[in-house]
């Protein structure tokens, strides 16, 4: 073999073994990129979570509600009372992920920057070992229904208590929001005619303005239960075999949940916040006294399919691949609640603790 030859087989094989090691090194970046994606995926999935009301005489200690979440991995609580400080101090040191909520009849007084930054102190700081979430000021404020007097306390309460949570230096762990409901839409079927109702607008267009401007999300409580689901059974329970509605756009709905869903992004991007993300703070079905569809079975079917749904990387036909954080209503049924008599049967534990259920699968 001439020197020629033995120059050019030499620097073939430099090269082979250059990309040999490029290739090692590449798939050794890629393997990590897969453990990282992974990661984020199985932190993404969990996203289910439980309400904890307390509207009963007969409920457990607070201990022994922090205990029932984390024995059953549930690792978000959305709570209504506060400030309540046996729950909170239940929390402490806990894993658990906290929605904490101001009542109605709380927000014109945290119309006042100086409330809203003596409630942050005495709600939020004060407990420096609760892994607090989300502040929903105030639950389902609808300028059509009983608690109208509260619709021009609520974007007012909002911003002082954002900014009462800026001031603290709590901005990057903390979100602040309301929760709205499906009654402020009059449009939800087809999904993308969703829209809010004429005389909502002018109460929940600065709202969203709000939510958009400050990268905060939208909370909103989703009912099929309260939908007519009488009407089309499966299609409530995620049972049905196929698609049931074909929406303007050509996109398909199996479930009548992701259509409620889209309903209100659609109607939320009418008004300016086409990129606000709704995070799901209720959802559920009741199990008795609510007519033929509130059964055992129909509940039970319902949050299990539901806890699959929202834990699966699917996302909605409008927002696939999105993360829907959802809400559970509720952790107990409540003897004392007020409203129709299924009100009080809306629990995935009875007071003595037991799932009514079977064993639903949090994470």
């Amino acid at each position: 073999m001439d020197s020629s030859c033995k120059f050019i087989l030499v620097y073939i094989c430099l090269d082979l073994e250059e990309n040999f090691h490029k290739t090692k090194v590449m798939a050794s970046k890629l393997l990590l990129l897969g453990l990282l994606l992974n990661l984020l995926i199985v932190k993404d999935v969990e996203s289910v979570g439980v309400c904890y009301g307390r509207n009963g005489d007969n409920l457990p200690s607070e201990r022994d509600v922090v205990s029932l979440y984390q024995s059953n991995g549930i690792t978000k609580m959305r709570i209504y009372d506060p400030p309540y400080q046996p729950t909170l101090d239940a929390l402490k040191g806990t894993d658990i992920e906290l929605m904490i909520g101001i009542p109605n009849n709380g927000l014109e007084s945290l119309n006042d920057p100086n409330a809203a930054n003596t409630w942050v102190r005495d709600n939020i700081q004060s407990y420096p070992d609760v892994k607090f979430k989300y502040i929903a000021v105030g639950n389902e404020v609808d300028p059509n229904n009983g608690n109208n007097q509260y619709v021009r306390f609520v974007l007012p309460a909002m911003q002082n208590i954002y900014n009462a949570i800026r001031t603290a230096g709590l901005g990057n762990q903390i979100k602040v929001s309301t929760a709205t409901y499906t009654g402020l839409l009059m449009n939800t079927s087809p999904p993308s005619n969703g829209e809010f109702r004429d005389n909502v607008r002018g109460f929940i267009e600065p709202i969203i303005g709000f939510l958009a401007q400050n990268n905060q999300p939208m909370l909103a409580n989703i009912y099929p239960y309260f939908s007519d689901p009488g009407s089309n059974l499966p299609y409530a329970l995620f049972t049905a075999p196929g698609p049931v509605v074909t929406d303007n756009n050509g996109l398909q709905y199996s479930n009548l949940f992701d259509a409620i869903l889209d309903a209100h992004y659609a109607a939320q991007a009418r008004l300016g916040g086409a990129d606000v993300e709704i995070v799901v703070s209720e959802s559920g079905w009741a199990s008795a006294e609510g007519g033929p569809v509130a059964t055992v079975e129909n509940a039970g079917t319902y949050y299990r399919n539901l806890i699959s749904h929202v834990k699966g990387t699917a996302g909605t036909p409008l927002k696939p691949g999105r993360s829907i954080e959802t809400y559970l209503f509720a952790m107990f049924d409540e003897n004392l609640k007020g409203g129709n008599p299924e009100e009080k049967h809306f629990g995935i534990f009875s007071p003595n603790q037991q799932p009514k259920y079977g064993q639903l699968s949090f994470n």
